[in-house]
């Protein structure tokens, strides 16, 4: 059986997200400096990213939780969430 890293993160960010794809607990908007921002609306909102290196995480969120999202795949992760290895 395959072992997979479980950790809490804090504030981060990634330049290396190439897709993401976001459960139905999340609100979305568009900022004004460009942004698409993400809103978890329910504890245990999820999302699972593709990095650039091949690899995927599972993103595990609070409610309030939040993901800026901009262009050239820059992604801002904020608020305490947990991160699995896939």
């Amino acid at each position: 059986m395959k072992k997979t890293a479980t950790r809490v993160e804090n504030q981060v960010y990634s330049t290396r997200v190439l897709r993401s794809e976001f459960d139905r607990n999340w609100r979305t908007f568009v900022s004004r400096s460009g942004y698409v921002v993400y809103t978890a609306t329910a504890n245990q909102a999820k999302i699972i990213v593709l990095l650039a290196d091949g690899s995927r995480k599972l993103l595990i969120f609070g409610k309030g939780g939040r993901v800026l999202v901009g262009g050239g795949g820059t992604s801002h992760y904020s608020k305490p969430h947990v991160a699995r290895d896939l």
